[in-house]
């Protein structure tokens, strides 16, 4: 490929030698302080990614963290409606102003801009691109522990600028159980390594229901696979969540702060300690 090369690396998946040779990290904002930041992605869409971020995030924040999300997901926004936020970005002396949460989680989103929740974002993949950069670069972000991103599907161009342009700590993949999974995660797992971008865990989602009666755990999308596939890519983090009406029903509602039993709370402990986040 290399005769072929335009030298814009933003355009091309390989991991050639004139890549390694450049520095295509971004700068944030100057009055920011990020310390660690973590994506969260999926090899394709309807995992519950978003709902894994927002999970992730809320649990960092009850551990004393100040936490930010960055919703990448430009054409796709969810955060903004699972913490109930209602305000929108104000810009403030030389940059933008993040939206706070009830509990202090920092967020940005696109849907933090717009004049209505349910406006589409109708644009080539080159402007959604440039808009994520813009929200690390000209977003003031205050004191963050911890910047979890909540990455669009796939591995397409805005997940290809936040791995090229981040300095990235980690990323935690998410999946669901079915015989795609091994697939699924392979994908997110060979965009990481050609990018050197170290994976923290894989969360399986919908992997379970329990049966209210008798307490039985119920595989109603089938038998998981994910030991087997951390096994196979050497990832050491895993973490089961079943199935809970109770936390679909607090996302639509705005209050996924307000749930009780965080899934994810152990599971965050150990990705943090891979992060090397310092302990609180």
């Amino acid at each position: 490929m290399a005769e072929n090369c335009s030298h814009d690396c933003s355009s091309c998946g390989e991991n050639c030698s004139s890549r390694k040779s450049q520095n295509l990290k971004k700068a944030p904002h100057k009055l920011s302080k990020i310390r660690k930041v973590i994506a969260v992605v999926s090899g394709k869409g309807g995992v519950g990614k978003s709902m894994t971020c927002a999970m992730l995030a809320s649990a960092s924040n009850k551990k004393g963290y100040t936490t930010a999300i960055m919703d990448a997901d430009i054409t796709g926004p969810s955060i903004p409606r699972m913490f109930g936020l209602k305000d929108r970005a104000m810009g403030g002396e030389g940059g933008i102003l993040p939206v706070e949460t009830e509990s202090g989680i920092q967020v940005m989103s696109m849907n933090v801009l717009l004049d209505r929740e349910d406006d589409p974002v109708v644009w080539r993949g080159s402007l959604i691109s440039g808009t994520v950069l813009q929200f690390w670069t000209d977003v003031i972000w205050h004191d963050v522990d911890i910047m979890f991103i909540d990455m669009p599907p796939g591995t397409g161009d805005v997940p290809l600028t936040i791995f090229q342009s981040l300095p990235l700590d980690g990323i935690v993949i998410v999946t669901t159980p079915q015989d795609l999974v091994g697939m699924i995660v392979g994908k997110a797992v060979k965009m990481a390594n050609m990018m050197n971008i170290p994976i923290l865990g894989i969360v399986e989602n919908m992997s379970y229901i329990t049966c209210p009666d008798c307490g039985k755990k119920i595989s109603i999308f089938g038998e998981s696979h994910v030991e087997s596939v951390a096994l196979e890519h050497g990832i050491a983090n895993i973490v089961k969540v079943p199935v809970d009406g109770e936390l679909t029903r607090a996302a639509d509602e705005g209050k996924i702060e307000e749930f009780g039993h965080n899934y994810y709370s152990e599971f965050f402990d150990r990705i943090a300690a891979q992060a090397g986040v310092a302990k609180k």
